[in-house]
């Protein structure tokens, strides 16, 4: 069963530092505490999201820096798009791992999102932290014309994170808004036409 990395870095010439910074991010976050602040969280994006996208990369045969500068972006923004996604399931555990640091900011407590609440401080919080993650996707569109288009299949999971940053605003940033919590239909239809257009 643990072959299969190995065989992974042999057959595709891959790094094997990205699979080691995974697997070592994902030991240090097993205590399950919330991110001290928005940096910590986008260094754990960095060192688990990013690093997926630059073995993509790698399978996909590019090595670019300018590629390599927008998987790092783009992780980041999946990073942290995935912590608001995840955060009612959490919440519902009487869990929460949204950065300590903005929360203070607005003077919300882990107790206000456990118990649900819509609050416009609490919606500040999330405004705040899609909009990091909407900053880091914007950063990495800023240079894609120097992308090889190579490289775009490894971007394509842009489209459900514009889809679910979008479909937040719509909510007034409301993470507990059940729409949040379904699927959208129309992401095939998104990602056709992002593929069809080459663009990420």
């Amino acid at each position: 069963m643990w072959n299969w990395p190995r065989q992974a870095v042999k057959r595709h010439n891959l790094t094997k530092m990205w699979f080691m910074k995974i697997i070592d991010e994902r030991e240090k976050n097993l205590d399950d505490r919330a991110y001290r602040n928005i940096q910590e969280l986008e260094k754990y994006a960095e060192n688990t999201q990013s690093a997926l996208l630059y073995l993509t990369l790698e399978t996909l045969g590019v090595r670019d820096v300018h590629a390599d500068h927008a998987a790092s972006h783009i992780g980041k923004a999946q990073g942290i798009v995935t912590c608001l996604r995840a955060t009612p399931y959490h919440c519902t555990r009487q869990k929460v791992f949204l950065p300590m640091d903005i929360c203070m900011l607005h003077g919300v407590s882990q107790e206000d999102f456990i118990r649900g609440k819509q609050e416009k401080n609490v919606r500040d919080v999330i405004y705040d932290i899609a909009s990091q993650a909407h900053i880091h996707l914007e950063h990495a569109r800023s240079f894609s014309k120097k992308v090889p288009v190579k490289a775009y299949p490894a971007f394509f999971c842009t489209v459900a994170l514009d889809d679910y940053l979008c479909n937040v605003r719509k909510v007034d940033f409301n993470i507990f808004h059940p729409s949040l919590q379904r699927k959208s239909t129309l992401l095939p239809l998104h990602l056709y036409v992002r593929s069809w257009k080459k663009t990420y």
